[in-house]
């Protein structure tokens, strides 16, 4: 039996909130670039075809960044390697504010992509350190939550930011915030180093757990899940102006409500993700999924209100996404974590990318903007997403035969 771990100083709740400031800042410095585009791009005099390399470029960093971080992030105390990422990330933004042309633009993004996948490969493996399996489905909602809030709040301050400012002006703000919270995580965590005293014989190297199948497994869940929401996501804007005639005025609504729902159904997925199990829960917000895909793009339902359709559609398309994340947070042992979901960040930005890359090559841009085509996309989004609880299911199943296998604690006691 392994020994004892010591229990940090600090309470549950007040490390759930650091985590979740640490991911809203991560999410929001990804999120906010591409809505200022049209701002930088006059002031930096960068052709507007041009803006998807801005965000390709931090996508591109952070899937390189995760593979590398998986190499070493595990041998160093969770604190420290979480304030070095925090750091880069908040420096890699403050350069993109000092940008003067696209090629310094490019630089600043890769910079914060570099060090911001690492940052959320870190948080995660935290979580799944010191919070106990039984309350690890509503902590990891908790903190994925972050991504609802920086849709509701965060886009639309930068964009007000950028009004008032200038294009700059986000920049400077978000990583003012990042070091805010740099600081705060740095004086307020303690060491987290228990994993580096586990005893264990298992795996020592990034190659021997990417040979691992029940990791190979968890990976490919993840995979299918991040290509099929974003073979969709990239398309929604244009899809509901052209092909649905919704105001263009309108789509901030649109983001503000569907981000405050997704905040509160986020935590009511982890809740059942621990009551029930990953594996049903996901069965059950991928069958609401597929029934939106079908009355929204495949066999588009004329009676069906667009805010409706588009508050369901990230309902239920992140919904999903909390099971499977408690899940994957039990493949690895804690000695693994770190470098499990730094590899783990790698293939969410692959599979993302990917996503939106196969489904361009499928549609087609009519004369009025409108698209032909996303039935299709949407019918192989369906596919996968009925492909994903089934994976979960044989993921859960291994899960559960190794943790009645192994003698060390499936989970680091909590704080």
């Amino acid at each position: 039996m392994a020994p004892a771990l010591p229990r940090a100083q600090l309470s549950e709740g007040r490390l759930l909130f650091l985590i979740g400031a640490v991911q809203f800042v991560n999410v929001l410095d990804f999120m906010m670039v591409m809505p200022l585009g049209p701002d930088f791009s006059r002031e930096l005099g960068i052709e507007t075809a041009r803006l998807g390399v801005v965000g390709g470029s931090y996508t591109a960093a952070a899937a390189i960044s995760g593979m590398v971080g998986a190499l070493f992030l595990d041998k160093f105390d969770r604190r420290k390697a979480l304030a070095c990422a925090l750091f880069g990330l908040v420096l890699g933004t403050a350069l993109g504010g000092f940008a003067w042309n696209l090629g310094s633009l490019i630089m600043a993004r890769v910079i914060a992509g570099a060090f911001g996948g690492p940052a959320t490969a870190l948080s995660l493996a935290i979580v799944a350190d010191v919070i106990p399996m039984a309350r690890r489905g509503r902590a990891m909602g908790a903190v994925m939550g972050a991504f609802s809030v920086a849709s509701v709040f965060g886009v639309p301050l930068g964009l007000e930011l950028s009004r008032i400012g200038g294009w700059q002006l986000p920049f400077f703000a978000v990583a003012g915030l990042g070091a805010v919270v740099t600081t705060l995580a740095v004086a307020m965590m303690p060491p987290l180093t228990a994993h580096l005293h586990m005893k264990h014989t298992s795996v020592t190297t990034t190659w021997q757990l990417l040979q691992k199948p029940l990791v190979l497994l968890s990976l490919s869940a993840t995979f299918v899940a991040m290509a099929g929401n974003f073979a969709l996501i990239p398309n929604l804007s244009a899809y509901f102006q052209f092909n649905r005639g919704y105001p263009r005025d309108g789509l901030g609504l649109l983001y503000l409500v569907g981000g405050a729902v997704s905040f509160l159904t986020l935590r009511l997925a982890g809740k059942l993700a621990d009551k029930v199990g990953p594996a049903r829960t996901a069965a059950f917000g991928s069958g609401l999924f597929v029934t939106i895909l079908v009355l929204g793009f495949i066999r588009p339902a004329p009676w069906l209100p667009i805010m409706a359709l588009f508050v369901s559609f990230m309902v239920t398309g992140s919904f999903r996404f909390v099971p499977m994340q408690a899940l994957s947070s039990r493949v690895p042992e804690p000695h693994e974590r770190a470098r499990f979901m730094s590899v783990q960040s790698s293939v969410q930005h692959l599979a993302s990318a990917l996503g939106a890359v196969l489904a361009a090559q499928m549609l087609v841009t009519r004369p009025n903007g409108a698209l032909d085509g996303l039935d299709h996309v949407a019918t192989i989004t369906a596919a996968l997403a009925v492909l994903l609880p089934l994976i979960m299911l044989a993921v859960e199943k291994r899960v559960r035969n190794k943790e009645q296998r192994v003698l060390v604690p499936a989970s680091i006691p909590p704080v």
